[in-house]
């Protein structure tokens, strides 16, 4: 492998170049076109390319690794720190090439197509939820304003849509009655898409042996298994339980000196969707815990005596990753304490 060392900054047309040899001396430092940025990486021998993990990084990654270069992703909050003074594409990649350097640096993985394609579909699948919720509190809203209510959940949406059909000119207009009949319309044409997409899912989990594990931990279901296993692609670069429930921003934020530890309040740092099914799980678990027996509910049950709620419901999100990493890398399946 040639003793160069590369920091690529990506972009949408216009990349930049930054090269140094063993000794830090720069090579070259040039702007490249998208279409000139294969010719010019095949042109060289193979060397250790840095980039950013952003955008594109791991279809980057992938294309240049198969050219035979080694090609390291690295979040974009520990190159800042490499940043001299003014922030421009030169800058950043030569903070870039200075970042992959470095020997404590991390790294990012970098995902095959197939790991790629099923965090499209959690992405695409967020994204309509979301605006099936944003529609919901629409219609809600609207008909408030003309006294129509229903309980509050989105299956309870049903009770309104007959109150719409069934009121009055008098007490609904008909313009407001045909506005929010096109938005329930669109309301269950993303239902429908949601459920598609979740059969998918289901499709890719029953295939995959590491996420039909992970769905054996309680509060983890199908959703948050499969996006575990498509984020997590090795898991024994974390080097402890503590250290995946820290990247998934479930600890304190740390602020110790002179030996005194200070621990504030939860860093909310890294993946938020992955930290966001967790919370989800976890609540569902606290709320069946109250009435079970079995498995982590003494646990449960006695946190809840001593602290709020919303903060056993983070502990119990921090537990469920220690679990899940435990069982990406050693191949373990989710035993309760009984049969443990």
């Amino acid at each position: 492998m040639s003793s160069i060392t590369i920091g690529l900054d990506l972009a949408k047309n216009v990349f930049q170049v930054h090269g140094v040899d063993a000794g830090g001396c720069v090579v070259f430092r040039k702007k490249l076109r998208r279409s000139e940025v294969l010719r010019f990486f095949e042109d060289l021998s193979p060397c250790l390319i840095g980039m950013e993990a952003c955008a594109t990084a791991h279809y980057w990654g992938r294309t240049l690794s198969a050219l035979g270069h080694q090609v390291r992703l690295i979040p974009p909050a520990y190159v800042k720190a490499y940043v001299r003074r003014q922030k421009n594409d030169a800058a950043d990649a030569q903070a870039i090439c200075e970042a992959v350097s470095r020997p404590t640096m991390r790294f990012v993985p970098i995902k095959n197509a197939e790991r790629q394609s099923v965090l499209v579909l959690h992405r695409s699948r967020d994204l309509l939820v979301r605006q099936r919720t944003m529609l919901i509190n629409a219609v809600r809203s609207h008909c408030a304003e003309f006294g129509l209510i229903a309980p509050q959940g989105a299956l309870r949406l049903a009770d309104l849509v007959v109150q719409i059909r069934s009121a009055d000119e008098a007490r609904l207009p008909p313009i407001v009655a045909s506005a929010m009949l096109l938005m329930v319309a669109q309301i269950e044409a993303l239902m429908t898409q949601i459920n598609q997409l979740g059969r998918v899912l289901l499709v890719w989990h029953r295939q995959d042996e590491a996420s039909q594990r992970l769905a054996s931990i309680p509060g983890v279901g199908i959703i948050t298994a499969t996006a575990l296993v498509a984020t997590v692609t090795n898991p024994t670069h974390f080097r402890s339980g503590r250290e995946f429930a820290a990247f998934l921003g479930l600890v304190p934020r740390q602020n110790s000196s002179g030996g005194k530890e200070r621990l504030g309040r939860i860093s909310k740092m890294g993946d938020r969707y992955l930290r966001k099914l967790l919370v989800m799980g976890a609540t569902s678990v606290i709320r069946r815990a109250r009435t079970s027996t079995q498995g982590a509910a003494a646990w449960i049950r006695s946190l809840l005596e001593r602290r709020p709620a919303r903060v056993v419901t983070l502990a119990m999100a921090n537990k469920t990753a220690r679990i899940a990493w435990a069982l990406l890398a050693r191949g373990d399946v989710y035993r309760t304490a009984s049969h443990a």
